[in-house]
């Protein structure tokens, strides 16, 4: 299928896109790699009137930590750059997100896709929406009332809605601590497919080695990526990941599809966290 009209625009810088932006109204999308807003529309799915391409803005295009040792990282980023490193900047502190960049997709998508774009089309079962809220991650917002950080905890709404506003981009994700012993793991039918259900863990390990607690976030079961107090109580009780996984698969309530049922999802959920806080735990 092909896409319905619409008018296209190019972007110069942020300021100009946000602009455009307040100018065209709610009916106006922003594009950069167009892996997942371009798909839509040629099922269409989305129907903008317009188009903002931002895709020539390469200042939005960087990776760096910061002298607290955080991770920045420009929205056009893409997500070969993540998984390759090509200047060793992840070290063993953000090695989750290199590792997991393996799950997205193919080559080609992961090659003109961007963390910002996964981010901002806020799919339930998209691994950066998933790291994101497991490794606590915020996200800087630019408009024409200037810039706002917004808390990945606060940025999912539900099905592909996020907390910008119409005339908003989003410029950089920051994850303000490392996480070395975090992983994610998922179930997809086949290798590039979307996961069924996806899971990922950023343990907090004592000085000795001893499991403190930690964040379980996953997707693939509600609207939204979604945490799990009643797992990460397990972990702070000093329970084992075994019954972390099971109050993980108690607590949620997949929708059932012809891709799998509800309890199929829920075992997958058991199964998932298991397999990723033995992960983390390796660091």
């Amino acid at each position: 299928m092909k896409p319905a009209p619409f008018a296209y625009h190019r972007a110069r810088d942020v300021d100009g896109a946000t602009r455009l932006l307040a100018e065209l109204g709610e009916d106006a999308k922003v594009v950069a790699g167009g892996q997942s807003l371009v798909a839509m529309m040629n099922f269409r799915l989305a129907r903008p009137r317009h188009l903002v391409d931002i895709g020539g803005l390469r200042e939005l295009d960087r990776l760096h930590t910061d002298a607290a040792g955080g991770l920045h990282i420009g929205a056009l980023t893409t997500h070969h750059t993540v998984g390759s490193d090509p200047a060793g900047v992840l070290g063993a502190g953000f090695g989750v997100l290199r590792d997991a960049m393996g799950w997205i997709g193919h080559l080609p998508i992961r090659t003109r896709g961007t963390v910002g774009g996964s981010i901002a089309h806020a799919d339930a079962t998209a691994e950066w929406c998933l790291l994101a809220l497991a490794l606590d991650a915020e996200f800087v917002a630019h408009g024409p009332r200037g810039e706002r950080r917004i808390a990945a905890g606060d940025f999912f709404l539900g099905h592909y809605v996020n907390a910008l506003e119409f005339d908003e981009i989003l410029v950089e994700i920051v994850f303000p601590r490392p996480a070395p012993h975090a992983a994610l793991t998922e179930f997809a039918q086949r290798r590039g497919d979307f996961a069924l259900v996806s899971a990922a863990v950023n343990l907090d390990l004592g000085d000795a080695g001893e499991v403190r607690g930690g964040r379980v976030a996953l997707g693939g079961v509600a609207a939204s990526v979604v945490r799990v107090p009643e797992a990460e109580a397990v972990l702070a009780d000093g329970g084992t990941f075994a019954a972390c996984a099971a109050a993980a698969a108690e607590a949620v309530e997949p929708p059932g599809d012809a891709n799998g049922s509800t309890q199929y999802r829920k075992q997958l959920v058991r199964n998932l966290v298991h397999s990723a806080c033995e992960e983390a735990m390796q660091g």
